[in-house]
């Protein structure tokens, strides 16, 4: 066992400075995906620096700026709160739908939007991981990829994110704050995760050193009307195979308003803008979601044993959206 340091931190600026100072430092949250990377050997930092005493563990939320989340919310004090029950609902259906109860107990928001992928190749020291280390190759594209990426994929890594609360966060157009020596900044979620490109260790456009504040959801009276869906491989603690945030508001049987996310198809939370695009202002039938879930899926490229996870997702839309659908004509 590598030893490591450890520091407990009080305010933001103090943990932003610990950081700074070594860069083989780790902000420890919840603990409940670095430590087990860190007993893997995938992760070997020098200092833990301790954040959950910092005051970051609110949720707000008013009709005219959305709701904020703090950081060091617990998935579990998340899912649960009255707000986001009622205003975005899926958020908690996602936060629900990931990891055991003692998990979500520990695990927190920040640290979940950071959550390394599941791959077993990543996790595992003897093989080649572009992910772990930069250049040795990616063993998954012709080894086992059953749950690995159809969307955004490249040559140089196909694993996917495993994030469920993320894919509520893609949807609704969270913005996450962050903090840095030289002072705050914000990432649209939309361009927090990079393209896995030919840089797949690269996995977020944070700055060096930046640490997680919180996450903001702009208003938007439609994720009222919202649903998380999570197709998997076993009834509990398992991650998704596939996965579906989407909010829909129909009147007079037509789409004025749509919000669709994909998980578990791409490297990040994957927002299916071109099925958005398909399906605002036309009818609201199983034919039109079926179209609209064909123009994203359009760009998928599936390995030999994932092509499933094409028919997965376009009846996941069809589906869920027929739901919600249904719901609003009651």
């Amino acid at each position: 066992m590598r030893e490591f340091g450890y520091e407990r931190v009080l305010d933001v600026s103090g943990a932003v400075v610990l950081l700074g100072a070594d860069p083989d430092a780790r902000f420890l949250g919840g603990g409940t995906n670095l430590v087990d990377l860190m007993k893997a050997g995938v992760e070997r930092p020098a200092l833990l620096v301790d954040i959950t005493g910092l005051p970051l563990d609110g949720v707000e939320f008013s009709h005219d700026s959305g709701l904020r989340i703090g950081a060091t919310v617990t998935n579990s004090d998340l899912a649960a709160h009255p707000d986001v029950r009622r205003h975005y609902p899926a958020l908690s259906q996602a936060v629900l739908a990931g990891a055991s109860g003692q998990l979500r107990n520990m695990a927190t928001v920040g640290g979940n939007l950071l959550q390394r992928t599941r791959c077993g190749y990543f996790t595992d020291l003897s093989k080649p991981c572009n992910k772990r280390a930069p250049g040795s190759g990616c063993p998954a594209l012709t080894g086992e990829h059953h749950n690995h990426a159809i969307l955004g994929a490249s040559e140089h890594c196909a694993a996917t994110h495993p994030s469920d609360m993320a894919v509520a966060l893609a949807a609704f157009d969270a913005v996450i704050s962050y903090e840095t020596a030289e002072g705050p900044g914000e990432l649209p979620i939309a361009d927090f995760y990079l393209p896995v490109g030919d840089t797949p260790h690269i996995e977020t456009a944070l700055p060096p050193g930046a640490l997680i504040t919180g996450v903001t959801l702009p208003p938007a009276p439609v994720a009222a009307h919202s649903r998380y869906r999570k197709v998997r491989e076993r009834a509990s603690y398992a991650f998704a195979i596939g996965s579906i945030a989407a909010a829909l508001d129909v009147q007079d049987d037509v789409v004025r308003e749509v919000r669709l996310a994909f998980g578990a198809v791409a490297s990040r939370p994957w927002r299916a803008r071109a099925a958005e695009r398909v399906l605002t202002g036309g009818p609201a039938n199983a034919e039109a979601f079926a179209a609209a879930a064909d123009a994203e899926l359009a760009a998928a490229e599936a390995l030999p044993e994932n092509g499933y996870k094409v028919t997965l997702m376009r009846n996941l839309v069809v589906a869920v959206l027929t739901e919600l659908t249904e719901e609003a004509s009651r």
